[in-house]
């Protein structure tokens, strides 16, 4: 077995687990999503994604609401509703050092999102990714074999990464950009020379829904 099914048993068993076990509980708590038509249900993303020094690049992804449902807690001050959700997402990015183009890649990836928003439309999210790719690009690079010097076509590797990310945001009601949030990731490429290389970045982007808008009862 592979150094990549030893990495991608124990993230997916986590991602089951996680998956099952809040299957349960939305189901007796949560709201009616059934009604939902899959535009309802989704939102795209466009993010900013780098560590602002070396590495930066574009993340486009998608969220599809899978579970909802409120929580309301009696507080001193009164009543406090959050809505908990669970999401499957998917995203397709690349980053690259601009200056010196030596560490250039494109990457997928594909997992669970739990986000928890209050009345404000303050949000908190954790993001596991099990499943993930990344493809890095090498700069001009030659190859001997013999007498011979030959042009390497598309030099570079493939890994397998997956990730985690944490995360802030601020909901927008009843608009096509529905939010822009700000995440911390932590992707893990693999196998990396004879151990495995994290990569910690930062995203700062925007969702959206084609068929959210803002409806004020004044234009009707």
């Amino acid at each position: 077995m592979t150094l990549k099914l030893y990495l991608l048993i124990p993230f997916s068993i986590f991602f089951l687990k996680i998956g099952n076990a809040q299957n349960l509980e939305y189901t007796k708590n949560s709201t009616n999503t059934s009604s939902k038509t899959f535009l309802d249900r989704t939102e795209f993303k466009v993010s900013y994604f780098g560590n602002i020094f070396w590495n930066n690049g574009l993340v486009f992804g998608t969220e599809y609401l899978w579970k909802e449902k409120k929580k309301t807690k009696n507080r001193k001050r009164g009543q406090r509703t959050n809505t908990h959700q669970l999401l499957l997402n998917g995203n397709l990015g690349f980053t690259t050092n601009f200056s010196t183009k030596t560490d250039t890649g494109i990457f997928t990836n594909y997992g669970l999102t739990w986000r928890r928003t209050n009345k404000k439309g303050k949000q908190f999210s954790i993001t596991i990714n099990p499943l993930g790719y990344y493809r890095s690009f090498l700069p001009e690079t030659y190859e001997v074999i013999g007498d011979n010097v030959k042009k390497v076509f598309l030099p570079g590797r493939g890994y397998y990464a997956p990730s985690i990310s944490v995360g802030i945001g601020k909901q927008r009601k009843d608009k096509k950009i529905t939010g822009r949030f700000f995440n911390v990731n932590l992707m893990l490429r693999t196998p990396y020379n004879a151990g495995a290389l994290p990569t910690i970045s930062l995203q700062y982007g925007y969702r959206f829904n084609f068929k959210k808008k803002k409806r004020n009862a004044k234009n009707n």
